[in-house]
């Protein structure tokens, strides 16, 4: 998920909030907080169904918040640390010249 221009950050800071903004996604993302977790563990501590967790899980992968790996017959997914930095950085420059004050009107 390089970034190549601010217009491109930008998008991709949309794309990522966008992901971040459904409550059960937010709490997918607690989950894997703690660490790489195994598909059948997320669908019983969230008590959730896997038709509804996979396609949450979908979602994060595709906005660039999660990967995943498969073993066996299992997946496992994990946060793309990059992925929040990028949108952590991009909330810090945001925040950096929202205090600019603006030109005096004529």
């Amino acid at each position: 998920m390089g970034v190549s221009s601010p217009s491109m950050q930008a998008e991709q800071a949309r794309a990522l909030l966008k992901a971040l903004a459904d409550p059960l996604r937010l709490r997918v993302i607690e989950a894997l907080g703690g660490g790489e977790r195994c598909v059948c563990d997320l669908t019983t501590d969230l008590d959730l169904a896997q038709s509804k967790l996979s396609f949450h899980l979908k979602v994060l992968k595709e906005s660039g918040l999660l990967a995943d790996r498969q073993e066996g017959r299992w997946i496992y997914y994990r946060l793309r640390p990059e992925a929040i930095e990028q949108l952590r950085d991009w909330l810090a420059d945001l925040s950096s010249t929202c205090h600019t004050p603006a030109s005096p009107c004529r």
